[in-house]
């Protein structure tokens, strides 16, 4: 599969699976980013949550380019999975980040599109997330559907943060089946 990938999607996936790094985003949710991105306004500003190896931000890279007019920050909180990205090359547009998301959430001002995919934004702080989206931003929620794997806490917190996207007076949301299950969600003015 990874012949058919764009180029920076496949180096970002041989870099997390050399690694061992096993939380990559899916092809699936990817396609979706790319997509979303390419959609994305001058001027528009991407912020990711987890970073990881950097396939999310490789697919969000893909959506935009060959534009420039965009900026895309990339929080990781974990050094050495940062460093993994950090090994891409990447466009000027493109701030890859090592720290804590919750932190950023609080010192970044607002975005256009933001991809919720680490504990922190997502998990724990997901209030913030959805107060760091401009109106009419869109919001990408992964890992939305329940894998068998999961401990009884993981369960209650997906399910605490389905619930808290699919009842937001601030959003308008809709569940989708694809990918690992992804909610997304456009804020009101």
């Amino acid at each position: 599969m990874e012949g058919t990938l764009p180029a920076l999607v496949a180096a970002a996936t041989s870099r997390a699976r050399s690694a061992g790094f096993r939380l990559s985003c899916e092809p699936a949710v990817g396609q979706l980013l790319a997509v979303l991105a390419a959609h994305l306004p001058a001027g528009a500003r991407v912020l990711e949550l987890g970073t990881g190896a950097g396939v999310g931000t490789a697919w969000i890279t893909w959506g935009l380019l060959p534009r420039a007019d965009v900026t895309v920050t990339t929080i990781e909180q974990d050094p050495q999975t940062a460093a993994l990205a950090a090994q891409g090359t990447w466009p000027r547009f493109v701030d890859l980040q090592t720290g804590d998301a919750l932190d950023a959430l609080r010192d970044s001002g607002t975005f256009d599109l933001i991809f919720a995919d680490a504990q922190g934004g997502k998990w724990a702080g997901l209030d913030r997330t959805i107060a760091a989206l401009r109106p009419h931003g869109l919001l990408v929620v992964d890992d939305m559907t329940a894998a068998p794997e999961w401990t009884a806490e993981q369960h209650t917190k997906q399910r605490q943060v389905r619930q808290a996207l699919l009842t937001s007076p601030l959003l308008t949301s809709v569940e989708l089946d694809h990918g690992s299950g992804i909610i997304l969600a456009t804020r009101h003015t």
